[in-house]
Order: C-alpha cells, then structure tokens, then sequence
C-alpha cells in the first residue's frame, strides 16, 4: 500500500506490471515452443507418409540437417519437408513421388549462403546417399545455414 493506506504504491504497481509482461512473455515462449513441435511433428509425418525411397532419403536428410545445422527449424513448406532460418526457408526435401519426377530433389532457397560468384546450383537431383553424398550434403547444409 502506499503511504496514506491507500491502493498500491507506485513501487507495488511497476512490481505487477513486470509480473504481467513475463507472464505474457512465457506465454509467448511458450507458444513459439508449441509450435515448433508442432512444426517438427509436421515433417515427420510428411517424411513418414512418403514411399520408401524418398522416406529413406527424406530421413537421411533430416538427420544431416540436425547433426549439421541444429538452428535451423524444421517445418513444411508446399507440404515438403523444409528447414528454416529467422523463418525464412534456408533448404527444403522434394521427394520423387511429389510430382511424379524421376529423382528427389534437396533444394535452396535466397536465405540460404550458398552465393559464390555470378552462378550456382540452388538444387540437387538425388537418387541416393552414401558416404560421398553426405559428406556434400553435410557441406552445403552448412554453408547454407551459416
């Protein structure tokens, strides 16, 4: 109270106003945590719903980004596997069976530092990863997340 024994003091309501702006920040913490399980949980189940041999390169894919590019936030983007930075996509998984294409393809987007003089591949057909196209994969998602 303050001092004339009357509603709260100036000290008092500063003390409710910092108590009421965490509260709404947690919240939105909160929220932003929601919804980057719920994000996460998305790809998932798109990498689950395809056939077995994008789902194979998908979660290949996936993998390399976490190990690589932990900040980089998984979500869908066109109902494809994306992952992004600052909420712009950085790189995104299309899988074969999408559009009925020959191959799958591991793609970038502007967000991505890939720049590197006046031309350069925003895009890579995959048929497979081994060893050789992981350690590429594992470069490029690197650079691109940097």
């Amino acid at each position: 109270m303050n001092d004339d024994g009357q509603g709260f003091s100036a000290d008092e309501r500063a003390a409710m106003k910092e108590t009421a702006a965490e509260r709404r920040a947690q919240a939105k913490r909160a929220k932003a945590a929601d919804k980057e399980a719920a994000d996460l949980q998305d790809v998932l189940d798109k990498i689950a719903e395809m056939p077995d041999d994008d789902r194979a390169l998908a979660e290949a894919v996936h993998r390399i980004v976490g190990e690589v590019a932990p900040e980089l936030a998984a979500r869908t983007w066109y109902g494809m596997p994306a992952y992004t930075k600052d909420g712009k996509v950085v790189c995104f998984f299309k899988p074969a069976g999408k559009f009925k294409s020959r191959y799958a393809t591991l793609g970038f987007e502007d967000a991505a530092a890939l720049d590197d003089g006046a031309l350069w591949a925003t895009s890579l057909a995959v048929l497979a990863i081994g060893a050789d196209e992981e350690k590429q994969i594992a470069d490029l998602i690197a650079r691109a997340a940097s």
